[in-house]
């Protein structure tokens, strides 16, 4: 089931001023950095309030995380939007009802800030990332 919202991803060239605009500027505090195996920072999950989340990567070391061509789609004004995210429960009972309906949605899996997690996108290819938050989830308790 669909609860709410969860999180906006948003790419940047420009990491740590994007993070300081939403936390120095519209005062948003930081619930987690997401860092690499090498220590580096390369996102940041910004608390918006009731559980809901803005959520920042740097694009060049986003894809050294997780793979794919920073190269390939430079960032211009409109294309900053990664994906956004949907809170639900009981993931693997949402697959197979959005799966009767037709929707594609991959297997889900446990992430990096240990909550559970499975994909689709829209008909116009917007990614859609489905979250379901576990008792050790940084969205909850921060990094610990």
């Amino acid at each position: 089931m669909i609860r709410k919202l969860s999180h906006l991803c948003l790419v940047t060239d420009q990491l740590e001023t994007m993070k300081d605009f939403y936390t120095k500027g519209l005062g948003f505090a930081v619930q987690f950095p997401f860092k690499n195996k090498d220590g580096e920072t390369f996102g940041y999950y910004l608390n918006c309030g009731d559980s809901t989340f803005l959520e920042i990567f740097d694009r060049k070391l986003k894809h050294k995380q997780w793979g794919g061509n920073s190269e390939m789609a430079p960032i211009v004004v409109g294309n900053r939007k990664d994906h956004f995210a949907f809170e639900a429960i009981g993931l693997e009972t949402l697959k197979k009802e959005l799966e009767s309906r037709g929707v594609k949605v991959t297997n889900h899996k446990k992430e990096l800030d240990h909550s559970w997690q499975m994909w689709t996108a829209d008909p116009d290819g917007n990614k859609i990332e489905f979250m379901e938050y576990t008792s050790d989830s940084w969205q909850l308790r921060g990094v610990k």
